[in-house]
């Protein structure tokens, strides 16, 4: 569970005067947690400190616009990353297949399977799936969107965001069953 800083009010002042200690030391208080949420909409490392870093330059710049009456400072640097995120699989021009699918197949796998394989594993497997599948599934899976919401979000029918969270849950059962039976 992430804990803020005790001094968040400071930093918080401090970041709002451009002041570069207190940025410094907010974007190392958060940068695990964010870093985690960025790994999981890209497909590499570089690309995820690229994000993260991109979100950081919106947190600071827009720090005015915290309300701790809406939300927690966790909370909204978290929005601003998964907008981040976001704004980062649009701009790969990646193209979101239009397939439609009236019901979502459930992830079927044995829990054994799921079970011999650690978390970084299934996060690499995560990364592995093409951008807008991916997307989709994270944030169904993960950040718990409906698809009305996902729809909205990334500018697709709810017929697609369903396709995709169902081609990523067919794609990560596949990958899954794939290594156990290697071992």
């Amino acid at each position: 569970m992430f804990k803020e800083p005790e001094h968040i009010d400071k930093l918080i002042e401090g970041c709002g005067k451009d002041d570069r200690k207190a940025q410094e030391e907010l974007y190392r208080s958060f940068y695990s947690s964010m870093m985690v949420l960025c790994l999981r909409y890209t497909k590499n490392e570089a690309d995820a400190k690229a994000v993260l870093n991109g979100g950081f330059f919106k947190v600071f710049r827009n720090i005015q616009k915290y309300n701790p009456q809406k939300a927690t400072l966790y909370t909204w640097i978290r929005t601003i990353m998964i907008n981040a995120c976001i704004d980062y699989i649009k701009s790969k021009d990646d193209i979101i297949i239009a397939g439609e699918l009236n019901k979502v197949e459930a992830l079927h796998i044995e829990p054994e399977a799921s079970a011999k394989m650690k978390a970084e594993e299934i996060l690499q497997l995560i990364r592995e799936l093409p951008s807008a599948t991916r997307a989709v599934f994270n944030l169904f899976t993960l950040e718990g969107y409906g698809h009305k919401e996902i729809s909205g979000i990334l500018k697709i029918s709810e017929g697609t965001s369903k396709w995709h969270l169902s081609e990523a849950r067919k794609i990560l059962k596949m990958q899954i069953q794939r290594r156990t039976q290697s071992e």
